[in-house]
């Protein structure tokens, strides 16, 4: 966080191109990023969750946003009761990552760790 910046790291509807990304366009696109393999990403249909418990790297992007996206976000994402957050560092610092309370083994796996990738197969 930067004064009223956020720092947000996204890997799945708010990527460039899907359908939730409009909430990032008065945001500050950072680039890609790719996370420490130190996690996992399931397909819950419509869109992925990620648990910070596995073995797989994340692909996704960073921006840097205000405080209005950032409750926008954390609206979308059903925070707290949905999704938590946790922060991870990345090349420009320290970033905020969305990730889901728990897993079920119904869940099915992203192996490649990678939304839009997993999406067009």
């Amino acid at each position: 966080m930067q004064g009223n910046s956020f720092l947000v790291f996204v890997y799945g509807t708010l990527r460039k191109g899907q359908c939730n990304n409009t909430l990032l366009q008065d945001g500050k696109f950072l680039g890609v990023y790719e996370t420490k393999p130190d996690f996992t990403m399931v397909d819950l249909g419509c869109f992925p969750a990620v648990s910070p418990q596995g073995k797989t790297s994340i692909s996704g992007e960073l921006y840097l946003i205000d405080q209005p996206a950032f409750t926008n976000l954390d609206q979308l994402e059903g925070y707290p009761t949905y999704y938590d957050r946790i922060q991870i560092d990345t090349p420009k610092g320290k970033a905020w990552l969305y990730v889901i309370h728990h897993l079920v083994e119904t869940h099915k796996v992203v192996e490649s760790g990678d939304w839009i990738k997993h999406t067009v197969l």
